[in-house]
């Protein structure tokens, strides 16, 4: 049922135009993490973030150096005995390339009908703003929060987060909480309110199959030699079956399965696999047998080749047997998977089913853990509560098959439970151009976003 803090939308209705004014003036910031010219802005970024924390009545609003882009820390510690809550958003913004295709400059904010129109308006200013601006009229109306609270808010979440992990463990006293709120995540098809209950691991490897020290003419060596390209594809064809199963040894063995509970609220999002297909333009929609295709999306493990390259590759022809051939390999992982354990797998395999005739070396890229928070987790279930009460209608639960690092990180790290509580639209164009946020789901977020810590005030603890 919609309900309303009469005082709270008060604040926010006479507020709305200076609130606009202050979203528009943080998204002017080119807080670009991956490109190094743009660090004086992610510090700019990150001061204004902390001034506007300290202008909405938090305490202890600081820029807080990481050995990369900072962190902005923020806090109210005044609810004794009741829950603590950490809530967690990035300040960086990804790259604006190709400019050509943006109607407007990327960071020159304008509104076009409902929508809010610049890099970082949803991923993920847009949503931070919206927690900024909640914490600002609580305070404003009631004059305390009625849990206590802490903001973390990362500079390098674009850039993949190399300094958060070893941020966390310095701090790991003072980011002690109950739970964890990530608002990193969005709504499903058609704008529905969501909860993201779980997000996939990775594992990322490189095979290296080598032959000779240079490229052989293959009429005078073919028949004689193997060829390192051949034997790249004979290990990549054995690592999947015609089943959409991965073949590695012990690949599965801890995969957490899912819940009858899971498979129906999965079966019952309004998701249909013909118009999937046909958005994609692709002839079939293929993968692992027994599982639908939102389960296969993002609550199954999957093997997938990212790249592949050997030989001659240019126009025409040259007649060559390559010295080496070489592919990179992304494994999503779910909860029970541990990247290394797979990695070690995975190159395991690929060393016993390397054709004789060359050498193959296997190196690990990177890796991140998958993270699960149950749908009936007290915590889940109060993001539940505030979605409904703010949004009019119940939130459907979601798992995604992208991966959110800190998520991993705030539960080994800092042994928290997470809630992916995010109201970006599906189609928001993250990470492309044109980016937008609409703007009923960022002036209703932050009402969400305020009746949340209204319900975890009966968190167990």
């Amino acid at each position: 049922m919609l309900t309303v803090d009469a005082a709270l939308d008060a604040h926010l209705e006479a507020t709305r135009e200076a609130r606009l004014d202050s979203y528009k003036a943080f998204l002017r910031i080119p807080s670009i993490s991956a490109i190094p010219a743009h660090a004086g802005d992610c510090r700019a970024a990150a001061a204004w973030l902390a001034g506007a924390l300290s202008e909405a009545g938090l305490e202890h609003a600081e820029v807080l150096e990481t050995g990369g882009h900072p962190v902005v820390y923020a806090d109210w510690l005044h609810a004794p005995d009741a829950p603590t809550v950490l809530i967690y958003g990035h300040y960086d913004v990804q790259p604006v390339d190709p400019l050509d295709l943006w109607t407007s400059p990327p960071f020159e904010p304008v509104v076009v009908g409902d929508r809010m129109l610049a890099r970082g308006a949803a991923d993920d200013k847009g949503q931070i703003h919206a927690h900024v601006m909640a914490a600002a009229a609580m305070l404003a109306t009631r004059g305390r929060f009625p849990i206590n609270v802490k903001y973390i808010f990362e500079g390098e979440e674009e850039s993949s987060s190399v300094h958060l992990d070893a941020w966390l463990t310095a701090e790991r006293d003072r980011l002690r909480a109950d739970v964890a709120i990530i608002s990193d995540s969005g709504f499903f098809e058609g704008n529905l309110p969501a909860i993201t209950l779980s997000l996939r691991g990775i594992m990322y490897a490189q095979i290296d199959v080598i032959g000779t020290a240079v490229d052989l003419h293959s009429g005078v060596y073919g028949g004689a030699v193997q060829n390192p390209a051949n034997a790249l594809a004979q290990i990549i064809a054995a690592l999947k079956g015609p089943d959409g199963r991965v073949r590695i040894p012990g690949f599965y063995d801890d995969v957490v399965p899912l819940t009858e509970a899971d498979r129906f609220a999965l079966a019952n999002l309004p998701f249909d696999d013909a118009t999937y297909q046909e958005n994609l333009g692709v002839p079939a929609l293929v993968g692992e047998v027994g599982y639908t295709t939102l389960e296969r999306r993002g609550t199954r493990p999957t093997l997938d080749v990212n790249g592949m390259w050997a030989g001659f590759q240019g126009e025409g022809a040259k007649t060559i047997i390559p010295a080496h051939a070489h592919a990179k390999v992304s494994c999503r992982l779910v909860a029970g998977q541990e990247p290394d354990r797979i990695f070690e797998a995975f190159r395991d395999y690929v060393d016993a089913i390397a054709p004789p005739g060359v050498t193959t070396r296997v190196e690990l890229i990177g890796g991140g853990f998958p993270s699960l928070t149950p749908m009936d987790h007290p915590a889940t279930q109060a993001a539940a509560r505030a979605l409904e009460a703010t949004f009019g209608r119940a939130p459907v639960y979601i798992r995604e098959g992208g991966s959110i690092p800190v998520c991993a990180s705030f539960s080994t790290i800092l042994g928290l439970p997470v809630i992916l509580l995010g109201i970006t639209p599906p189609d928001e164009n993250a990470h492309a151009p044109n980016e937008w946020m609409d703007l009923g789901n960022y002036e209703t977020g932050i009402r969400t976003f305020a009746r949340m810590l209204d319900e975890l005030i009966d968190l167990p603890r």
